[in-house]
């Protein structure tokens, strides 16, 4: 089965992205535009769970160490590649704050990306290595319909190593946010619902 993203020609430039509709999703990665649909309901509602059990421990300090700034969807330039992860952290004592900016051109220390079967072999084949090579310290694999969690972490040699892996639902501690427990369960939508059935009663 093919990738399902759109690719246009080699050396796209920024104003090619911005000329993308604001329905879908657009990134450029060793000079190509790749652009994909708006996320399904899973997709979504595991994303927004998520950042909102990261937010207030890590970026408020409620319930947590504090000491990151959580965001969702930014917009970030690595070198020529522009990527928008589904959320991405900075430790504060890198950046301090968050700049009045459109984009971010300082790599986050953590990067998750929520897999979806329109994104999958996207995110695994070309944004690893993007990430890697900017030296983003921290990368999750958040599957929702295979509910699943991979955790990995950079190694000396700027390659990943995968360090943790949760399914189902499990209650866990991650890495870097390990001093919080997530309740996996909660982020993924019942396996009907996401096929567009209603689960049973």
């Amino acid at each position: 089965m093919g990738d399902p993203a759109e690719k246009r020609p080699e050396h796209a430039t920024y104003a090619d992205l911005e000329a993308v509709p604001e329905h879908q999703v657009a990134e450029i990665v060793r000079g190509v535009l790749h652009t994909f649909p708006r996320p399904a309901g899973p997709h979504s509602k595991a994303s927004t769970l998520l950042s909102a059990d990261l937010v207030g421990p890590f970026s408020r300090g409620r319930g947590g160490p504090g000491g990151w700034w959580i965001l969702f969807e930014p917009e970030l330039h690595l070198g020529p590649d522009v990527l928008v992860p589904d959320l991405a952290g900075w430790r504060r004592e890198r950046m301090p704050e968050v700049p009045d900016v459109p984009f971010f051109t300082l790599p986050p220390d953590w990067c998750c990306e929520v897999l979806s079967p329109s994104t999958a072999t996207h995110d695994r084949k070309r944004k690893m290595p993007v990430y890697a090579a900017a030296g983003v310290t921290w990368l999750w694999l958040l599957d929702p319909l295979g509910q699943s969690l991979e955790v990995f972490h950079l190694g000396p040699r700027k390659l990943w190593e995968l360090e943790q892996v949760f399914s189902g639902d499990d209650l866990v501690r991650a890495a870097p946010f390990d001093a919080v427990e997530l309740e996996l369960a909660a982020l993924w939508t019942p396996r009907g619902s996401a096929q567009g059935e209603t689960p049973p009663g």
